[in-house]
């Protein structure tokens, strides 16, 4: 049971920012002025089997606060119930004792002479530790915004009750993807090589513009018609399984969208962080942990909004706070997920998100969870990592966060000339020699781009040199490889930075598409080769067990030659990343301690064997990706 932090309601700690919350005005209806009715039960079953017995459900309609739940069922008894500011929500806490078994039991509410009766359904968990493995280093991760997908069913596109209509000549506009698109790709993204795929997020968005994204939940069990309904959710999670492809679930607790049901009726009046005033969140991570920061400027980062149609929720709440906590465990069983990519970490109160991720953990142990927190600095990501003995003594339970740092070291490195001295790769060996900063470096998700930025084949100016030494060093470094969908045909947005083009329509995912990246039809000489190298270098990395597992040593980069090995004591891979304009010799002396004398090694890329015992020539802005023979 967490500790609550001090009320921001509370006398004498009012709000830091520019006016304290305001009330909401709520009050009981004069008994008997309507009938009690029961309209929502959240969540909607459970699963036994949980190390925690404990079960908060969420009961929602007209005056239930005045209600008393009662239940009569073996091993099930109620341990306490409260109720919010609103007259329309109560809140039973259950105990899920030894004896309770699967099947429906009937939860009775009585109140003001009026009785109502619920039937709620407990499900075994699946017993199955694979049920819900967590992605690793062995995996490769696709990355699908799913409306610019595949359209696998148009008859879904709209929906008249949700509004934002269909329309993919907006950029911000839906587009149609969906959840059976993905499932109808699942063997073009086996056949790239990849093992997991991680999906902008898909619950309800019922939101009047620029819903597309997924990042404003309004219902948080409910998949959003548009993209199909949670059977289809559950079938694209089992068909992914099947062909040994994990599925990871974007979720998101630090914000909801304006569209929301609870905006109509918010159980309690600090259910959100400044209702009424909606200040925007100051973006300033560094306050989360600055040892000599004030605690105006942490709320102020903490609990303003990330944007005007995005409340903030306040996971300080307890009832928000088991009720956000559940929904994770919920979709994990129900899914049987992969992993979770935790979206904003830093922005929700930070004491929650380590309770959130230690009872995610305490569940399903061989689970994953990677969290987003976009900085350049390692000592800021490394911060949230589960293992990290902290200056402020804060403990986080979160196995992986995204490196944003090697991403943008990546791309500084790869773009820079050649500077007055040393290596313009300098920049990305110094980055990568800060993983003494990390707890386990090797479980952290790298990437070349994602949703949020420019396509890595823009960043790099489609420069397709470039684009491949990207692609080597993604998938080679310590950690899980990311890559968003359209990578592999060189996807690009040349035309401007907004998120809508950046997130473009994959070739080929609606009908008449004059381009089609499944059959290659249509595709340009270039946009064919990128593909068939990914699908290369990502099925040999599928089987590569020393990228997965084995240790990360590098060298100090000679000029504008970058080079590294993957380890262990029976496998070696060196990977050479050439930017010179001209062909060159390496010699290989100086990498003596990982050669161990071997004389000759073939090169994934080409195939061709390749002599060790003399200098190497390289061919101009090339990469060699070397398996060792001893």
């Amino acid at each position: 049971m967490r500790t609550p932090l001090p009320s921001r309601t509370a006398a004498g700690s009012r709000a830091l920012l520019l006016a304290p919350l305001l009330t909401l005005g709520l009050t009981l209806s004069p008994s008997g002025a309507e009938a009690a009715t029961l309209e929502r039960v959240e969540p909607p079953h459970w699963f036994l089997g949980y190390r925690d017995t404990s079960l908060q459900l969420m009961l929602h309609g007209e005056g239930l606060a005045a209600m008393t739940p009662s239940v009569d069922a073996p091993g099930i008894r109620i341990d306490r119930f409260e109720t919010g500011d609103s007259p329309n929500y109560l809140f039973v806490y259950l105990d899920l004792g030894p004896e309770a078994s699967p099947g429906r039991f009937t939860l009775t509410l009585e109140g003001g002479g009026e009785t109502l009766t619920h039937d709620y359904d407990l499900r075994a968990k699946n017993p199955d530790p694979d049920h819900a493995r967590g992605f690793s280093g062995e995996d490769t991760i696709y990355l699908i915004t799913p409306d610019r997908f595949v359209n696998g069913d148009p008859g879904n596109d709209n929906d008249p009750e949700l509004g934002d209509p269909v329309d993919r000549s907006e950029l911000c506009g839906r587009h149609g993807g969906d959840l059976a698109g993905i499932t109808g790709s699942l063997d073009y993204i086996e056949g790239l090589g990849f093992t997991a795929i991680w999906l902008n997020p898909v619950l309800e968005n019922r939101m009047p513009v620029c819903s597309y994204h997924g990042y404003s939940t309004t219902d948080f069990y409910a998949a959003d018609p548009r993209y199909g309904t949670i059977e289809e959710y559950v079938a694209l999670a089992d068909a992914s399984r099947s062909r040994g492809i994990g599925l990871i679930m974007d979720m998101i607790v630090n914000h909801i969208g304006t569209g929301h049901w609870w905006m109509d009726d918010l159980p309690t009046e600090d259910w959100l962080n400044f209702p009424e005033l909606r200040p925007i969140t100051t973006h300033v991570h560094a306050t989360t942990f600055d040892h000599n920061g004030s605690a105006y400027d942490r709320q102020a980062f903490n609990d303003g909004w990330f944007v005007d149609s995005m409340p903030d929720l306040n996971q300080r709440n307890e009832l928000l706070a088991d009720y956000l906590t559940q929904n994770a465990l919920w979709w994990i069983e129900t899914l049987g997920l992969a992993g979770i990519r935790m979206d904003t970490h830093p922005y929700p109160d930070k004491h929650y998100m380590a309770e959130w991720s230690e009872r995610v953990m305490l569940e399903y142990p061989q689970f994953n969870i990677v969290g987003e927190e976009w900085h350049s600095s390692p000592a800021f990501v490394s911060y949230w990592q589960r293992g990290k003995d902290n200056h402020d003594g804060y403990v986080s339970h979160m196995p992986s966060m995204m490196d944003f740092p090697v991403q943008e070291a990546m791309r500084q490195a790869l773009l820079e000339e050649i500077p007055d001295w040393g290596s313009s790769w300098m920049p990305l060996y110094e980055m990568l020699a800060h993983d003494f900063l990390y707890p386990a470096p090797q479980d952290l998700v790298i990437f070349p781009d994602n949703h949020d930025m420019s396509r890595i084949f823009t960043q790099l100016e489609e420069d397709e040199d470039l684009w491949r030494m990207a692609m080597v060093l993604s998938t080679t470094l310590r950690g899980t490889p990311q890559i968003y969908y359209g990578t592999e045909i060189l996807m690009a947005n040349r035309e401007s930075g907004d998120h809508g083009l950046i997130r473009s329509d994959f070739p080929g995912g609606w009908a008449g598409d004059s381009r089609n990246a499944f059959t290659g039809a249509g595709l340009s000489d270039a946009e064919r080769e990128a593909q068939e190298f990914v699908r290369r270098l990502l099925n040999w990395r599928k089987t590569a067990r020393v990228v997965h597992e084995g240790r990360f040593m590098q060298f100090v980069p000679v000029g504008e030659i970058f080079s590294y090995f993957r380890y262990d004591e029976s496998e070696t891979v060196m990977v050479i990343l050439n930017k010179n304009e001209a062909p060159i010799e390496l010699p290989l002396t100086r990498y003596a301690e990982r050669l161990r004398g071997a004389t000759r090694a073939q090169d994934v890329l080409t195939g061709r064997q390749v002599a060790l015992d003399a200098p190497l020539t390289l061919s101009p802005r090339s990469v060699l990706l070397l398996e060792i023979a001893h």
